[in-house]
Formats: structure tokens, C-alpha cells, sequence
């Protein structure tokens, strides 16, 4: 008797509990996070001023070295 409810227990009731358990915590965890929203808004500003700093060097070096960017890809 024993054996069985160990068996329902570890086959049965433990594997339902794990569904429910991570179902739960995968629905609260859905959405960002008023922190993880920040955190992207950094990162996107981050990668516009980067963006804008790469563009200003490819003005800067077709000004200077007009063919660098056939040269670069002559050397791969």
C-alpha cells in the first residue's frame, strides 16, 4: 500500500506540482520588468549614439582616404 502511494506521489502528484509551479511563474514572469525596460532603453540609446559615431568616422575617412573601403576588402 505503501509502495503505491509513493508511486502516485513521485509519478503523479510531482510532475503535476512542476507543471503548475512553472506555468505560474512563467506567466508572472511575462512581461519586462519596469528595471528590464530601462535597461533596453539604455542599451537602445547606447547603440544610436554608436551608430552615429560610426557614421561620422566613414565621413571622416572618405574624406581623408577615399578608397579605404575598397582596400579594406582587398586584404580579406
Amino acid at each position: 500500500m505503501l509502495e503505491l502511494l509513493v508511486i502516485g506521489l513521485v509519478f503523479v502528484i510531482a510532475p503535476l506540482w512542476l507543471i503548475f509551479h512553472y506555468a505560474t511563474v512563467w506567466k508572472r514572469s511575462k512581461g519586462l520588468s519596469a528595471e528590464d525596460e530601462a535597461t533596453l532603453e539604455e542599451l537602445r540609446r547606447t547603440a544610436e549614439k554608436l551608430e552615429e559615431r560610426l557614421a561620422v568616422m566613414e565621413r571622416i575617412l572618405d574624406d581623408e582616404v577615399p578608397d579605404w573601403r575598397s582596400r579594406r576588402h582587398d586584404t580579406l
